[in-house]
């Protein structure tokens, strides 16, 4: 994809954003995304960004869909939080074999695909694949998707012996409407139900190979963006709609700050309120270190990755490092800010108080598990061996 056409999309991006905004409420009310906001992103191209060329898609570089996703949850952080899953699993599929590609995009290359990657079931070997069976819980934005990635150890003889990703469709699972929650509830993030379903061999995804940076599907997909860690990829689509809900915030905050007045203090006009300006000038330097840190870091893996160069591990530990710092950034000026909106900023429907509660609903994420992350670091800079796949 050419820069054009990147900016062409991001620019489709931008132009959905009032109408995103305008919805959010509405979107929180229904605990699911509308899907007339579903079919405008994918009538701007954002649902492509990942996508191999050979099914229509772009092919973009990563930063471009982070950018395009922190805009998209700036305006509405359930979207945008869907926007994300929903938008890196084209990127995950194209990881897979041919044919597992070939059954979802043949027929449809708009086809969505959601996921819950946590093992809350399991398959056992067969002939030709595996049974699975499980409940599986958060598939963001599972209404609009017809395949879903479903995440499981895989037993033979009563033992495990693999730990795959598999690739499910919806003839093949029901989904259970089960969300109702403080924060991010417009993102319809239900359960998945399979009982005892034949998975085909090449629509599973061995977790080692991923982890490797070596699967079956970069035989067809050969580009740099299929080279990329999946401990970098998708922890980071967990984190940039996270920042993008805290400029959001930020941006709400300073336009409720021109107009309020603080009764408590004369009738002082919060604009002129000199700890009021510290805050937002706090909030404005965290928002940003952890959008540049994040952008940098999977950058710099993608350029290595474009020179066919080796993508060095101390590298992405400290992609996993600043992600999950970003994350703490991002949540630290949003209360920076919460906390001196004053009262009227608590009525339901205000964007500050909806901003507030996603961000803090999307911390809750395992990819965000700051100790987890900061232990993988210290443990790759003393020079010993770190035994975790999510790197």
């Amino acid at each position: 994809m050419s820069e054009q056409d990147t900016q062409a999309v991001i620019a489709g991006v931008d132009e959905l954003l009032p109408v995103l905004r305008e919805r959010a409420q509405e979107t929180e009310d229904a605990r699911r995304i509308p899907d007339e906001s579903i079919k405008s992103l994918q009538e701007c191209g954002f649902f492509k960004l990942l996508q191999p060329k050979t099914y229509g898609g772009y092919e973009a570089d990563p930063v471009s869909f982070y950018t395009a996703v922190k805009k998209i949850a700036s305006a509405c952080g359930s979207t945008g939080w869907v926007a994300s899953i929903l938008g890196v699993h084209p990127w995950h599929l194209a990881l897979f074999e041919a044919q597992a590609q070939a059954d979802v995009w043949s027929d449809n290359v708009d086809t969505l695909i959601s996921s819950s990657y946590a093992p809350m079931g399991k398959a056992t070997v067969v002939d030709g694949g595996y049974r699975l069976s499980g409940r599986w819980s958060f598939s963001s934005g599972c209404d609009h998707a017809t395949w879903v990635l479903l995440g499981g150890p895989a037993f033979a003889d009563g033992k495990p012996v693999d730990f795959c990703t598999y690739l499910v469709p919806i003839a093949d699972y029901s989904i259970v409407d089960v969300w109702d929650t403080v924060g991010l509830r417009g993102t319809g993030s239900n359960d998945i139900v399979v009982e005892d379903v034949f998975v085909p061999k090449h629509r599973a995804l061995s977790f080692m190979l991923t982890s490797k940076c070596k699967t079956p599907g970069q035989e067809v997909n050969p580009g740099p963006l299929y080279r990329l860690p999946y401990g970098s990829v998708h922890p980071s689509t967990i984190t940039a709609p996270i920042i993008g809900m805290a400029q959001g915030a930020y941006d709400a905050h300073v336009e409720h700050q021109r107009q309020r007045v603080r009764a408590a203090y004369a009738g002082e006009q919060s604009k002129e309120d000199p700890f009021a300006k510290v805050r937002i000038a706090e909030a404005a330097s965290e928002i940003d270190a952890s959008w540049l840190q994040l952008t940098h870091n999977i950058d710099e893996l993608y350029q290595l990755a474009c020179r066919g160069e080796k993508l060095p591990f101390a590298t992405r530990l400290r992609v996993r490092r600043d992600q999950v710092r970003g994350t703490e950034r991002a949540i630290g000026a949003v209360d920076r800010l919460f906390e001196n909106s004053g009262g009227r900023a608590l009525k339901m429907g205000t964007p500050i108080q909806r901003f507030w509660r996603d961000a803090h609903a999307g911390r809750v994420h395992a990819a965000n598990d700051p100790e987890r992350a900061y232990t993988m670091f210290g443990t790759g800079e003393f020079g010993l061996p770190v035994e975790n796949a999510m790197v």
